[in-house]
């Protein structure tokens, strides 16, 4: 599916990156289709400023797209929905006949990408997926956590940059209210208990001198680190307050008035054709051809499985009364795991985050042939977002200015137990995320697919590499760590039961969010966000264990085919450094490894 704010590359630019000069290097004289896939990441790159300065591309002739957004109007999406048909098009006359492996691999993720986003763009006109706004999607969410972390202030023209992109995120705001006004018309509007989340955010986002905001400060903060003279803070507060404040009253305007007709039913069943966008939605997510009741039949086995398992841990504790969620939610209040729930018992938490980091980069080695270069620290989500946010991975920059970081949601102290930590920073640092991305990042493909994400394949490794951290013995004489990891697997069982249910089986919200506090035992804070992600995220969710079985299904093949051959760092080699792909093509790569 194509998304509002289209990927987006010219070949002077991409010169200034070392991987991609690298690669150009030895490629010398690049294949017909090689060449498509970096004249597609061409044209990706020429519309997204923001993913050009993601990768660390905004210097030399891309410079000018320091000070710009992508445009994200209704008239580009339409433009965008009609390139996508050129392009498949043009990828089908170089064709896959007589490639070599590696290219068979690119030309299959970028047949499955343009032909996903044609199915798709064919069935639904909508703007969002399936939301415009809510409490997870929006530029309101996205751009001040782009320009405080992705945007590097080093020099004045920096700084000029970034009061250009600050006046543009009026515009940008702008855009996505005319898209959720074009969705509403349709009848695709988010559920009222989103749209409340997000009145909260924005007003969040709106209230308080401007002078104040944390878009003005991060500018001001960062020049002045840097010792970059002027008067930065004046600017910026008349951009704030004469562009963005009035474009954030237009959106809450918007957003009060589509709260007045919402609907408190839970799931996409409900919207226009809404049956046939989820089934269309979770096979994208888990690029498998899983049904909805498929999907909910494993999510029970699974959650059956893994409670039994955890249960035996529990009973070795000395925790044997009560179910596995009863017993979880035990664990939950035990203030032995719990940091003091203010700004200094969050510090400390970052700071054993990334110590613990520091511990599992020495056993990386054993377990895999090819290491990132590229560092991962770990910081804390802004407070201003942190109550629909989720803790999360940004990726390093191309060109190493920026390094990975691992996003840590602290909104309550008391939902980041630390039994519990652990097993997320493996998944979203090392073994995990940081570790796959950069790979991919620093491998020679096409920078077209550096540029492309499947969750299935990426949040399936992240949560793979949470067994794998067991296998690596990061939780031995650590029975309530390994207790957090079975319930982290657990989760991801949970969610293929809630994701179906609510948007299949017609749950509601507070059905959903009772499964889960039983199964579970969460703080009801976390047990509302998840459930309310899932809500407006249809499918995503189902990725993580659709990508992990099919990772430990390949990797069973690998070794009844190899035998004492089977060398698992050249396993995971194999699946990490041709980049993300579907899920039916990585089994396919992976076979071919142990061939």
């Amino acid at each position: 599916m194509t998304t509002r704010r289209a990927l987006l590359a010219s070949a002077a630019a991409l010169s200034a990156s070392p991987t991609l000069a690298r690669a150009q290097a030895a490629a010398k004289t690049p294949t017909p289709l090689r060449s498509l896939l970096d004249r597609f990441a061409q044209e990706d790159l020429d519309r997204s400023p923001e993913q050009v300065t993601s990768l660390g591309l905004d210097k030399g002739a891309r410079a000018k797209q320091k000070s710009l957004l992508s445009d994200g109007s209704l008239a580009e999406q339409a433009r965008d929905r009609a390139r996508v048909e050129v392009d498949l098009k043009r990828l089908k006359a170089v064709g896959r006949a007589g490639l070599s492996d590696a290219e068979t691999v690119d030309y299959d993720v970028a047949e499955y990408g343009l032909a996903r986003a044609q199915a798709f763009n064919r069935q639904f006109t909508w703007a969002g997926s399936p939301y415009v706004l809510s409490q997870r999607a929006g530029v309101y969410v996205d751009i001040p956590d782009f320009l405080d972390s992705d945007h590097v202030i080093e020099t004045a023209d920096d700084a000029h940059a970034y009061l250009a992109r600050l006046n543009g995120f009026a515009t940008a705001l702008d855009q996505d209210s005319e898209s959720a006004r074009h969705d509403a018309a349709l009848g695709v509007t988010p559920p009222a208990f989103a749209l409340d989340k997000t009145l909260v955010q924005l007003r969040t986002l709106r209230d308080g001198p401007s002078e104040s905001s944390d878009l003005v400060q991060s500018l001001v903060r960062r020049t002045k680190e840097k010792g970059i003279a002027g008067d930065w803070a004046g600017p910026a507060t008349a951009i704030h307050r004469q562009s963005v404040l009035p474009a954030l009253d237009r959106q809450i305007a918007l957003v009060t008035e589509l709260r007045k007709t919402a609907s408190t039913d839970a799931g996409v069943w409900r919207l226009p054709d809404g049956d046939a966008f989820y089934d269309m939605k979770l096979k994208a997510a888990t690029t498998t051809n899983l049904s909805p009741a498929e999907t909910h039949a494993l999510g029970l086995q699974l959650v059956s499985e893994l409670s039994a398992k955890a249960d035996v841990i529990f009973r070795s504790q000395g925790m044997t009364q009560g179910t596995t969620g009863a017993r979880y939610k035990a664990l939950f209040a035990d203030p032995r795991f719990l940091a003091p729930n203010t700004d200094a018992g969050k510090a400390k938490l970052i700071a054993d985050a990334n110590a613990r980091l520091a511990g599992v980069r020495a056993k990386l080695p054993q377990y895999f042939g090819v290491l990132p270069k590229a560092p991962v620290e770990v910081r804390r989500v802004s407070p201003a977002t942190e109550l629909g946010a989720s803790t999360h991975y940004s990726s390093a920059s191309l060109d190493g200015s920026r390094p990975g970081i691992y996003w840590l949601n602290l909104r309550d102290t008391a939902e980041t137990p630390t039994w519990d930590l652990w097993t997320t920073t493996y998944h979203e640092a090392i073994p995990g995320h940081h570790m796959q991305i950069s790979i991919a990042q620093e491998a020679d493909i096409p920078l077209y697919r550096k540029m492309r994400g499947f969750s299935a394949y990426q949040e399936g490794w992240a949560l793979y590499a949470e067994q794998l951290a067991d296998e690596m013995g990061l939780y031995a004489d650590d029975p309530f760590g390994r207790l957090g990891y079975l319930h982290d697997a657990l989760l991801r069982a949970v969610r293929l039961v809630i994701d179906s249910g609510v948007h299949a089986k017609r749950w509601s919200r507070e059905r959903a969010i009772a499964y889960f506090s039983d199964t579970l035992g969460d703080p009801p804070g976390a047990a509302i966000s998840e459930v309310e992600r899932y809500c407006v995220s249809p499918g995503q969710a189902c990725s993580y264990m659709a990508g992990k079985i099919s990772w430990l299904r390949a990797r069973e093949a690998a070794k009844a085919r190899l035998g004492a051959k089977f060398d698992i760092r050249r396993f995971h080699d194999a699946g990490l450094t041709a980049g993300a792909m579907p899920l039916t093509v990585l089994e396919r790569r992976l076979a071919s490894y142990s061939a």
